[in-house]
């Protein structure tokens, strides 16, 4: 993902052939600094592709997550449903028992 960005692999910069002149820089020094960027370029890498697996793992776990949702979310919905067409009928049933009572003047 990440890795088109990049310059150098760790093997360019290992691999970099300088040209020495009368006043150049000391090989050693040199080498000692380049072998400090390697180590930075490798533990870089390695921690890209740790996130990038990361990303993908919590994003599998989101999906999964938003699927569960809604399939609870559907759950209550029937539930509240079904419960509410209950409670209406109880109450139909209620009404209907005091208009008898009225009708028929079973006042009891």
């Amino acid at each position: 993902m990440y890795n088109d960005r990049f310059y150098l692999t760790p093997q360019e910069i290992l691999e970099k052939e300088f040209k020495v002149d009368a006043r150049g820089y000391r090989p050693q020094e040199v080498d000692k600094f380049l072998d400090m960027v390697i180590r930075d370029y490798t533990e870089y890498g390695n921690i890209i592709k740790k996130l990038e697996k990361d990303i993908r793992n919590l994003m599998e776990d989101n999906s999964k997550l938003k699927q569960e949702i809604r399939r609870l979310q559907s759950e209550v919905d029937s539930t509240s449903n079904a419960t509410a067409k209950n409670i209406s009928n109880v109450d139909l049933l209620k009404r209907i028992s005091q208009l008898e009572k009225v009708v028929y003047g079973n006042n009891e």
